[in-house]
């Protein structure tokens, strides 16, 4: 039963990624599962199978909701904007409970000393900060095999693994600030299509591109998880602090980075209020679970 909950929770986790806005940290929290998972992926050698017993059903999970939703995203936020982004908003909400009874059960440090508040602000600030500051890029934009091209990959995958992991930043976001992130999209796009088509010659292209970035995101993984684990075992209070700064700052971050309030029906509304309650409800229950 935990393997199979830790699949599903990993499938939200994969579907966070991708969305500008949302985290996938910020779900692993919200679910209940991150701590776990960051004691699993910074003790993968000393306690090799305990973690990929811990790990496993997650990263699958996260995989088919990555692969799964990529066909969908872009749909989905053009054609149905408000109540796709009202929907990961209530998934985002249902966890604030359970974030803020972990926060409760911290000991030693005054919650609401001035460098708690001052952290709270900073990085509620750094999300909408990141927000304005959004470029506008390409949706066709595509990669050529060479060497500056494979080292930017695996640059740019260490940060996407960074801000993954890092419960509020949204990495998806990142990319798109950087310019990558329909360019990473599409290239998982047409290497899944090489495969159901069988094109060897597009397979081998696309694994090319693919290889360095997939390294980049296990390097990027393993060093912000050190870094994560560190600052949860000696600065709790303040950890928690800066995250839920970012995390009350993505629903804002979700709305400017989509123009969801730009122009919408009545019914979307309605529909988007009430996929965010179920949303929410959902993301409470599988975190309580844990």
């Amino acid at each position: 039963m935990e393997h199979i909950l830790n699949l599903i929770k990993g499938i939200f986790m994969g579907v966070a990624n991708i969305i500008p806005g949302v985290s996938g940290g910020t779900m692993a929290v919200s679910l209940g599962v991150y701590d776990s998972m960051i004691h699993a992926i910074s003790h993968l050698f000393l306690e090799f199978k305990k973690s990929l017993t811990t790990l496993i059903p997650i990263l699958l999970g996260m995989g088919i909701g990555i692969v799964g939703f990529t066909y969908v995203i872009e749909y989905l936020l053009k054609n149905h904007t408000l109540p796709t982004c009202l929907t990961f908003i209530g998934l985002i909400i249902g966890g604030l409970p359970i974030l803020l009874q972990k926060f409760n059960d911290c000991k030693g440090t005054k919650p609401f000393s001035i460098i708690n508040i001052v952290l709270f602000l900073a990085f509620f600030g750094l999300v909408i900060g990141l927000s304005i500051f959004n470029s506008t890029e390409s949706g066709l934009m595509t990669f050529e095999i060479n060497l500056f091209t494979l080292i930017k990959l695996f640059l740019v995958g260490i940060i996407a693994a960074a801000t993954m992991v890092i419960p509020g930043v949204s990495g998806s976001l990142v990319l798109m600030i950087l310019g990558y992130y329909y360019g990473i999209l599409n290239l998982v796009r047409n290497f899944f299509d090489s495969l159901k088509s069988f094109n060897l010659d597009l397979i081998i292209k696309q694994s090319i591109l693919l290889i360095p970035f997939g390294l980049g995101v296990v390097i990027g993984i393993f060093v912000i998880s050190k870094i994560i684990e560190y600052l949860f075992n000696e600065h709790s209070v303040s950890t928690y602090c800066a995250i839920l700064g970012l995390i009350i700052a993505s629903p804002i971050a979700i709305f400017m980075n989509t123009n969801a309030l730009a122009n919408f029906p009545i019914i979307g509304l309605i529909v988007g209020i009430a996929l965010g309650i179920v949303g929410a409800y959902t993301t409470y229950k599988l975190g309580t679970l844990e």
